[in-house]
């Protein structure tokens, strides 16, 4: 009878550790293909033995494409995602609309050790829409070597016609090293990302205080005519198919005399297992024209919860132990303290792990702390927001305007027709939407 009664004991519970396993949620998250991103998926296994009954399925996209997708999926309410990869863009438009689930930010999450403009960027009314996984700014990154060897200097807040001139100097493309790397792949978060902060030091806006769009102003034309013309004369061949991983991997080849892009990329081009000039690598302020205003942009990539999911617990606990300091720890004691996610948490520049191990910390937090995106424009602008508007139109607006940029810079149209082609299709969007 004893020999029975465990038996059935056994089969009871080997049933229930059967029902178990096959009764864990599985939750699909969709990211962007970034270098810290692409680690995140390596750690996973860890946080799937810590929460045993959630599983993660992952989707990861070119930064364009993954816009795209998720836009449509939780415009659709399709659902098809449980975590979405977002910015500082949609997080507090789609939190007005209802989209998104509000972060759990309870208990030992600890919002408040959050960097303050950070946070905001991705709350509407006071509540966080998405967690950061990690912020940028922009910044200047330049071979040390090669400036010093063009009897040059790089400095915080150069002229962008001293960063030209310093460009010209290392342009040497029979040894295959270009002056400058700049984003030309067209898209509002691709090309005009830069050139957005590159206007915006010119003294242009997107729009005026009545919503009219701006874009076939002298600003607007002074700065896009350097722009097409610095990456002509001293940037590398077919720039209009480059984007942030195309420029980090032309930079880590020892291509690129400086690169002007994400802060975030410092932890890439500083590491030996990836960089060839890793020890070779300085770093400066952005550079402006006639204003800092603006002149860097800010970004966070953050993980977001659609409103649709029906995974609403599962997607909390992940999101909140991707976007944790946990997660920092966990990073630094697996690939060292230079390769943890930056950009979010005061606690990560405090730590003097970090501060030992991180040469770009400084100048990453001073990029971070400067950009301000209520006040981004030198004339007064009605919008929010440094490199994008933030306003539902602005995606359609800034990725035509990308597109017909693109245009200018591979020689198929004037810049002048660029813009006014852009400027033709901004108003249409502003028009339609009722801004006047």
């Amino acid at each position: 009878m004893i020999k029975i009664t465990n038996r059935l004991l056994l089969s009871v519970l080997s049933t229930a550790v059967v029902s178990q396993a096959y009764a864990a949620t599985t939750i699909t998250v969709a990211t962007v293909n970034n270098g810290h991103m692409i680690e995140m998926q390596k750690l996973t296994p860890a946080f799937e033995k810590a929460n045993p009954d959630i599983k993660v399925k992952w989707v990861t996209l070119e930064e364009g494409v993954l816009r795209q997708n998720v836009t449509q999926d939780i415009a659709n309410k399709s659902g098809l995602y449980d975590v979405m990869t977002i910015g500082m863009y949609e997080a507090p438009i789609w939190g007005k609309r209802g989209w998104l689930e509000a972060v759990d930010i309870s208990g030992d999450y600890d919002a408040d050790d959050i960097i303050p403009s950070i946070r905001g960027g991705l709350s509407y009314d006071g509540t966080m829409y998405a967690a950061p996984f990690y912020g940028e700014s922009s910044m200047v990154m330049y071979r040390k070597d090669l400036v010093k060897k063009a009897g040059m200097e790089i400095n915080d807040r150069d002229s962008w016609e001293h960063i030209r001139d310093v460009a010209a100097a290392m342009h040497n493309p029979s040894e295959g090293v270009y002056g400058i790397c700049l984003r030309g792949k067209a898209g509002w978060g691709d090309n005009m990302g830069p050139i957005t902060t590159m206007a915006n030091s010119f003294g242009a806006r997107w729009f005026d205080e009545n919503w009219k769009p701006q874009l076939e102003t002298k600003e607007w034309n002074n700065a896009v005519t350097f722009y097409v013309d610095l990456l002509n004369k001293y940037g590398p061949p077919g720039a209009t198919s480059n984007s942030f991983n195309e420029s980090l991997a032309l930079f880590n080849e020892g291509k690129c005399g400086m690169w002007i892009d994400a802060t975030i990329a410092a932890s890439f081009v500083t590491d030996p297992k990836q960089s060839k000039v890793a020890d070779k690598v300085g770093f400066a302020q952005s550079p402006i024209a006639v204003t800092d205003k603006g002149a860097n942009w800010l970004w966070a990539w953050s993980l977001a919860i659609p409103a649709a999911t029906k995974k609403s617990d599962a997607a909390q606990t992940f999101v909140r132990w991707a976007t944790s300091k946990e997660y920092i720890q966990l990073v630094g004691k697996t690939n060292g303290w230079a390769a943890v996610p930056t950009g979010t948490r005061t606690s990560t520049y405090e730590n003097p792990k970090f501060q030992k191990a991180a040469v770009f910390a400084e100048a990453e937090l001073k990029a971070i702390n400067s950009a301000n995106p209520n006040d981004s424009t030198l004339k007064p602008s009605p919008y929010v927001g440094i490199q994008f508007a933030a306003i539902p139109e602005f995606q359609a607006i800034g990725t035509t305007t990308g597109q017909m940029i693109s245009g200018a810079l591979s020689g198929s149209m004037t810049v002048e027709q660029a813009l006014k082609s852009a400027n033709l299709s901004a108003d249409r969007q502003m028009r339609q939407a009722g801004y006047y």
